[in-house]
């Protein structure tokens, strides 16, 4: 069982439109996501759902897969980024818990 996954991680700017902010999963957490998972995509583009915490910060969200990296890229919204007071180029530190369906 997969039950929490903590990594830090530089937060990112992506260059693409809307300004979204990611954190990329290290390759060990890709890697024990996708044993965990059995290889098994997740929702629309292979995304799946997961529950985050930077800080006293906590939400709900998916983790994208990243063929660049060949890991996750995992989206931190800017309440979450205002709330802890970060930026791109800052450091967090990052645990995550998926919400996989049982069966999945």
């Amino acid at each position: 069982m997969l039950d929490r996954l903590d990594f830090s991680g530089e937060l990112w700017l992506s260059a693409g439109p809307g300004g979204w902010t990611f954190v990329t999963l290290p390759t060990t957490c890709a890697e024990q996501i996708r044993f965990f998972t059995g290889g098994r995509q997740g929702r629309a583009w292979g995304m799946i759902k997961v529950k985050a915490r930077i800080g006293a910060a906590e939400w709900s969200t998916t983790i994208w897969p990243d063929k660049a990296s060949g890991s996750f890229l995992l989206p931190v919204k800017a309440a979450v980024r205002k709330k802890e007071k970060i930026a791109a180029g800052d450091n967090v530190d990052v645990s995550l818990w998926l919400q996989v369906p049982p069966g999945f």
